[in-house]
């Protein structure tokens, strides 16, 4: 009975073209070979099963081929022949590990300088170099640094920072890497294939990532998993085998994520903690699952068109955005850091669950789509406050001035600061600063413009205060103090009967020589006698009367009480239902904003489906959400059958009405402001020019 070889020794490569990856390696050893240039020393460093000492006997073999091709051994001589079974007696390979000693080297460079016996080199391969003593490596310094010419040395080492540098200075260093996990599958195929042995793909990728880049370790695993699987090799032998987490619980826990079924994913944790899954790994894998997820989305064709994951992850890739899946795994790489830290490997895996839980995109199973969650940042940042620029409302809005009251302890003033300060024109046109106005005037208009904005602010602020505190003078020195007591808080003083003060609105001027208007004299000239005083403005003028709010806008497409009654399951409530009947089918509301109402007959809703919108989101078992939605709620059995959209048929879904409420809404919001009298005494009185484009909605409209 023959021996059997282990796949580590039989599959160890006999010519460069055989060798898995280090290319770069193979290439200057191969070109050296072919033009004559050989250095005396060469040195091999990588981790364990890289192919350091392979590399080493193969440059060995094309050292003393007899009819070498281009660098390559021919593998048919007497002399690798020789090699390949060991016997060669011009190839030493010395064991600096069992070989330490100043007594073992200096044998070595005594028989160094004899000519080779058969070959034309004489080829010394000492393995792990750095195990010599430094007696060994100061004896081997002169030799090693001028040899006969006869002599070649092969060193290869683990730890090439244990090699002193006066060794390193004199050899030709090459660091190999390690293998991938796709260059260790794709061996193993060919070995396996070769072998006949039947096998799993994904049980290879799995060996390519236990082996961590080395080829020897993957080919050892190899031989324990046949030997696992009786003849083959089986994915879940293989699991069992490297305590690898079964990817069923990773894209399960996703699932539950992505339906904020908190129930469930609770109790898929217990299962696999019941299952004795190692947590630590569990966490490692999600978070290579997220970072597949999060670079399928990015770059959709780094994840191979034949990868056995990839329709589960382009599923997944529906339902995540790229700043959640980002998210998660912070989340995931952090609990596993934290994982140590936690009571016990269980609750730190379910904290972890219930902290991506509590970051989810929807704050809950019954939030409405489009909802927002407030109090975070992900999904309600907030709002920009700018005084520069206007605040955009549908109507030309004014606020109340901003009176900055502050107590001087030493005179006891009450200094009134930033008086019609952050006013908020609507519409809008974008206004510049008074000062970028005055800055295309000349200089002695400018001088004038200025002094008499000063005054009219004066005013203002003096008529202010006087009618806040009307029997007290902001310049009476007798004022008494501040009743702390009080007023606690700034925040919470209201004063009373503060008027609402509208400085005058300022749009933007073109800086073109022909669209400005040049006057000289004072404010006093420019503004006619009948145009009204600012505190004065009618409150028609100020919030013109057919102007909506956006807040009325959107009243009626605010979230209703459940206990309302649903609509009448006609046409025209569609976009109603489909919002109602959201917050019941969880993650099948992304594709029924894309349906839209075509027919209702015998129990049989059809539905026009835009398949460009759903194409990776339409699953069998979100129309049974949306059909026991709907059968719930209306009290019948009813049933979906779809057809594609066409356009021209007055077909319109969720999505492409809220767009058109969108389009509409903006659009009486520009007649609106272009019937505003203000607006127009603006336009006049400063020579604007309109801005349509810059309307913008405070708030969109809800479905």
């Amino acid at each position: 009975m023959t021996a059997y070889q282990v796949l580590a020794r039989k599959w160890r490569p006999k010519t460069f073209a055989d060798l898995v990856g280090q290319q770069h390696v193979v290439k200057a050893l191969k070109n050296a070979l072919d033009k004559g240039r050989l250095h005396h020393a060469y040195l091999l460093t990588g981790t364990r099963g890289v192919g350091k000492t392979t590399i080493a006997r193969i440059l060995a073999k094309s050292l003393n081929c007899e009819t070498p091709t281009h660098g390559e051994p021919c593998g048919v001589c007497q002399s690798c022949r020789d090699i390949d079974a060991g016997r060669f007696v011009d190839l030493l390979e010395i064991d600096a590990a069992s070989n330490t000693g100043i007594d073992n080297i200096r044998e070595v460079l005594e028989n160094a300088q004899y000519a080779p016996t058969v070959g034309k080199y004489k080829v010394y391969i000492i393995d792990e170099v750095h195990m010599l003593s430094k007696s060994a490596f100061n004896a081997m310094l002169k030799t090693l640094e001028e040899p006969p010419e006869h002599v070649k040395f092969i060193l290869a080492t683990t730890d090439p920072h244990k090699v002193p540098i006066t060794v390193l200075s004199r050899c030709l260093q090459f660091v190999l890497r390690n293998m991938t996990a796709q260059q260790v599958a794709e061996h193993l195929t060919h070995v396996l294939k070769t072998e006949q042995i039947v096998y799993e793909p994904a049980a290879l990728v799995l060996l390519g990532r236990a082996a961590q880049g080395s080829m020897r370790d993957a080919l050892s695993l190899l031989d324990q998993a046949i030997a696992m699987g009786s003849g083959s090799v089986q994915e879940r032998d293989v699991r069992d085998m490297i305590g690898a987490v079964d990817k069923r619980y990773l894209y399960e826990l996703l699932t539950f994520l992505m339906e904020q079924d908190g129930e469930n994913l609770i109790a898929k944790a217990q299962e696999m903690s019941a299952n004795a899954i190692g947590f630590d790994s569990a966490l490692n894998d999600l978070a290579m699952l997220l970072q597949r997820l999060a670079l399928l989305k990015t770059v959709p064709s780094a994840i191979e068109h034949d990868d056995p994951e990839r329709e589960r992850l382009l599923h997944l890739a529906q339902y995540f955005s790229d700043e959640q899946i980002q998210l998660y795994y912070q989340c995931v790489i952090h609990g596993k850091n934290d994982l140590p830290l936690a009571p016990d490997e269980y609750a730190g895996f379910v904290m972890t669950l219930l902290r991506m839980l509590a970051f989810a995109p929807f704050a809950a199973k019954h939030t409405p789509q489009n909802a927002v969650i407030e109090g975070t940042q992900l999904h309600n940042p907030p709002e920009k406050k700018t005084h520069e620029h206007a605040e955009i409302s549908g109507s030309l809005k004014t606020h109340s001035a901003q009176v900055i009251d502050e107590m001087h302890s030493d005179e006891n003033q009450i200094v009134t600061e930033n008086i019609s300060s952050n006013i908020e024109v609507s519409g809008s046109l974008k206004a510049e600063s008074s000062d970028e106005i005055q800055t295309d005037l000349p200089k002695h208009l400018r001088d004038a413009e200025a002094e008499n904005l000063g005054s009219l602010k004066t005013e203002i602020a003096e008529k202010t205060i006087a009618e806040v505190e009307p029997n007290q003078s902001h310049h009476s020195e007798d004022m008494p103090s501040w009743d702390n007591t009080a007023t606690a808080s700034p925040q919470n003083r209201q004063p009373e009967n503060v008027p609402q003060i509208v400085p005058a609105p300022v749009a933007e001027i073109y800086p073109n020589d022909d669209d400005i208007a040049y006057f000289s004299g004072s404010l006093n000239d420019v503004y006619p006698d009948d145009f009204p005083a600012f505190d004065d403005l009618p409150s028609e003028l100020i919030q013109p009367e057919n102007c909506a709010e956006p807040d009325e806008i959107a009243a009626s497409e605010e979230a209703t009480d459940p206990s309302e009654p649903m609509p009448e399951l006609v046409a025209a409530n569609w976009v109603q239902i489909a919002r109602r009947i959201g917050t019941q089918v969880a993650a099948a509301q992304m594709p029924l904003q894309h349906m839209a109402w075509v027919d209702f007959a015998d129990g049989v809703l059809r539905l026009a489906v835009v398949r460009e919108q759903t194409r990776n989101t339409m699953k069998r078992e979100y129309f049974q959400r949306i059909e026991s939605a709907l059968s719930a709620t209306y009290a019948m059995p009813i049933r979906i059958e779809t057809v594609d959209f066409v356009d021209g048929n007055g077909w319109e879904t969720p999505l492409m009405y809220r767009a058109r409420m969108l389009a509409e809404q903006r659009e009486q919001a520009r007649q609106i402001l272009e019937k505003d009298e203000n607006v127009k005494q603006i336009k006049k009185l400063f020579n604007a020019k309109w801005r349509e484009e810059s309307i913008e909605l405070l708030e969109a409209p809800k479905i």
